[in-house]
């Protein structure tokens, strides 16, 4: 049985439903299904169900599939799904009209990215990177590397500041594309977007930024930035649903390059069935196959609520969860094996916390059997997301009165605890 607060932890929770009181967000929570008896910590991974996309997903299967059937291609408008969504999320990262579609994966989109990139940096041979990299960063870039037929060779520097750009003022003048997670997917900690694509630029390097940890999380300026390619995911903070379509963005200048999957939407005529690829016009050519029209509808009216919110306001309030979780962490969780593995700093990261463990799986899987729900990450890392837009304030605290009582008795030392489930 979880032991009473102790009456220091009683008075910052106080504290925090003052904050919740007044929190300029604090109306968005009731456009999201929460579950009773569940604090949601998990929303970097999976965003929780938007009630608009779930009454869109009603109306596009009952009504538009249902009585308008193959109809509703034309009648819902359902062939513009890519490039409506995809100016909704570039409103979201600081692109311009026109340089975002919504569709298929992010693996798949940094395959059209990585190989547009190369092959528009002929005589450079190395995909630059970051050892640390979320895996499907690095397995496409390699991929790429082996199976295109070329030289390409990838470096992966150790991350550490600077790292990147030390290797583009020694070897630059043979790098083709730099590839990073804008924020990294353990550590949360923010690469400086403009600094590094500059550093790229000057060698003579283009840039692909994987934004899957910081869009619609965080105020984002790619074009300002100069950035060449951006890609993400539909279903971490954009709250698109499991499995939901993924973006790319590619800057204008590069619109007449023909991108390597060179499928019928991307095709300028695909009605007309043509046996010759020609490259429809504009960001509409790094479309492959037929859209998920389902999915697009979730995440299109997920994002349209992100946008209602001032972007400020989520980035501040992201910053004050998590320096509450710090806080409150090492006020009640001294001593109990706990280690930040995220930056201190609230600035410097983006809107999850990771701490060190050296029993991880099982403290998480005791968490969530008590209804607090975060993930956990090998070897050792507990993490903890938080969705400004759903989470209050007094949730942390809860979560952290949960976490110093599964750690102060072990409660999380239980075989049933140590099972490793197949998805963690």
């Amino acid at each position: 049985m979880a032991r009473a607060p102790d009456p220091a932890f009683l008075a910052s929770r106080a504290q925090l439903e003052a904050l919740d009181r007044a929190d300029e967000l604090r109306r968005f929570r009731d456009q999201f299904e929460l579950p009773a008896g569940v604090i949601y910590l998990d929303g970097n991974s999976l965003g929780a169900l938007c009630r608009r996309a779930r009454e869109r997903v009603r109306e596009t299967v009952e009504r538009e599939w249902g009585e308008g059937l193959i109809r509703s291609w034309n009648g819902a408008d359902w062939i513009s799904m890519p490039q409506r969504a995809g100016d909704l999320i570039a409103r979201l990262i600081g692109a311009g009209a026109g340089e975002v579609v919504a569709a298929d994966s992010t693996t798949v989109n940094l395959y059209k990215a990585l190989g547009t990139a190369l092959r528009a940096n002929p005589s450079r041979r190395i995909v630059l990177t970051e050892r640390s990299n979320f895996p499907t960063d690095l397995y496409v870039a390699s991929g790429l590397a082996k199976h295109d037929g070329s030289a390409h060779e990838v470096i992966c520097v150790e991350p550490g500041e600077g790292a990147i750009e030390r290797v583009l003022a020694q070897r630059g003048h043979e790098v083709a594309v730099v590839t990073l997670t804008h924020v990294h997917y353990t550590t949360a900690r923010i690469h400086d977007m403009r600094g590094i694509t500059a550093a790229a630029h000057a060698a003579g390097a283009l840039v692909v930024w994987d934004l899957s940890h910081s869009t619609g999380i965080m105020p984002l300026e790619v074009e300002s930035c100069g950035v060449d390619f951006s890609v993400g995911c539909g279903y971490k903070h954009l709250n698109g649903g499991p499995g939901a379509p993924a973006f790319i963005h590619v800057a204008r200048r590069f619109h007449h390059l023909v991108q390597p999957i060179t499928g019928w939407m991307g095709d300028a005529r695909p009605f007309e069935f043509l046996p010759e690829h020609v490259p429809a016009m504009g960001i509409s050519r790094f479309l492959s196959g037929t859209p998920s029209v389902v999915g697009l509808a979730a995440l299109e009216a997920s994002v349209e609520v992100i946008l209602e919110a001032p972007m400020a306001a989520i980035r501040r309030k992201s910053m004050a969860l998590g320096e509450a979780f710090v806080a409150l962490v090492e006020r009640h969780c001294a001593g109990l094996g706990l280690e930040l593995a995220s930056p201190r700093d609230a600035s410097l990261r983006g809107s999850h916390l990771s701490w060190r463990h050296p029993d991880s799986l099982a403290v998480m899987q005791a968490l969530i059997a008590r209804g607090v729900i975060g993930d956990c990450r090998p070897p050792d890392l507990l993490r903890f997301g938080f969705a400004p837009l759903y989470l209050r304030h007094v949730d942390i605290a809860d979560a952290v009165m949960h976490l110093a009582d599964v750690l102060r008795t072990r409660e999380w030392d239980r075989e049933e605890y140590r099972a490793r489930p197949r998805v963690t």
